[in-house]
């Protein structure tokens, strides 16, 4: 049989054409890279792997979403930092992000939310819309879902059941400067301290104490290098699930649905895990060795509040004052 010059080039363009088809439908053609500082036991992380298996179910396999627990692409700063340059696409953070958006300092105010269902009404209401068009006007990094967190509780080698019992307590918070002035007028000395640092720092003495949910107590082995869980319960927060504004403008409209739609299973999901999760916790960090302490909720609450609002100022303050109003 013979073929025309023009036959054999359109044969060549048909196969050429299939080959492609073929190879768009097997691999992904944008990979996300989302980086975040727990483990791979932690909700965070599984809540991760959710949004990449509905994402790519819901793009068939067009976009694939890769997964980096345990500060393993970068630190929480590091990330945000990279996001903003377009080198990372997506991280979960939060009141951090103050650090550019002054009302991202809402997510977590000292004593401000009294259960989960108020904090949940603060978050997905007006003052948590607001919150998130800050954000990304300011640090250029789109909010997409929330995930609830424990409240923060204190950890510590003595016990402590008053705001008097934190005299010269080391203490490493976050580097948010609201915690950081809050537990100064509580009588702690802050020290500002990535995740990953805690747990050898408190192994050789260069902090005494830390602070943070029982999740992240837990899955950073905190209980090896401290003797007490304080129940102070200063902190009920909301922690964002987040994407690049750079990488978010890259996408199509009908890839923007789908991510938006992935975050909002993601959310779903996340909270089922998160309810389940806090019932054993506690249970699980007692067996672990940790002895739980009851502290003075109500003292650490009077003097912490007096120190927001002396830490806060402008639209922040204003929200603030709302918020203990209720």
């Amino acid at each position: 049989m013979k073929y025309s010059i023009q036959g054999v080039s359109r044969m060549l363009a048909t196969v050429m054409v299939g080959f492609a088809m073929a190879h768009t439908a097997n691999a992904a053609d944008i990979t996300l890279k989302l980086g975040h500082l727990a483990n791979e036991q932690n909700t965070w992380h599984k809540a991760s792997l959710k949004f990449g298996e509905e994402l790519k179910s819901l793009t068939n396999g067009r976009i694939e979403v890769q997964v980096f627990p345990n500060e393993s692409l970068g630190k929480e700063i590091d990330l945000i930092n990279g996001m903003q340059l377009g080198t990372v696409d997506m991280t979960i953070t939060g009141e951090s992000l103050q650090n550019w958006a002054p009302l991202a300092s809402l997510l977590a105010i000292p004593y401000a939310y009294t259960s989960l269902a108020n904090m949940d009404a603060i978050a997905s209401g007006d003052v948590g819309k607001k919150i998130e068009a800050q954000i990304l006007e300011k640090a250029r990094i789109r909010p997409i879902a929330y995930f609830a967190r424990g409240p923060r509780d204190l950890t510590s080698n003595r016990e402590i059941r008053s705001p008097d019992d934190l005299k010269g307590l080391k203490l490493r918070v976050p580097n948010v400067p609201l915690f950081m002035a809050v537990w100064k007028a509580l009588g702690a000395q802050p020290t500002p301290m990535a995740f990953s640092e805690v747990f050898t720092s408190l192994q050789n003495g260069t902090i005494d104490g830390q602070e943070n949910p029982l999740a992240l107590i837990k899955s950073g082995n905190l209980n090896e290098v401290q003797k007490y869980l304080n129940k102070t319960e200063h902190v009920r927060s909301w922690i964002y699930l987040t994407l690049s504004d750079l990488t978010w403008q890259k996408l199509s409209d009908e890839d923007k649905k789908a991510v938006m739609e992935a975050a909002a299973r993601t959310q779903t999901y996340e909270r089922e895990l998160f309810l389940q999760d806090e019932q054993k916790l506690a249970a699980d960090l007692e067996a672990a060795g940790m002895t739980f302490v009851d502290a003075d909720r109500d003292a650490f609450a009077a003097k912490a509040r007096d120190a927001v609002l002396a830490n806060v100022s402008g639209d922040v303050k204003q929200y603030v004052e709302e918020i203990f109003k209720q």
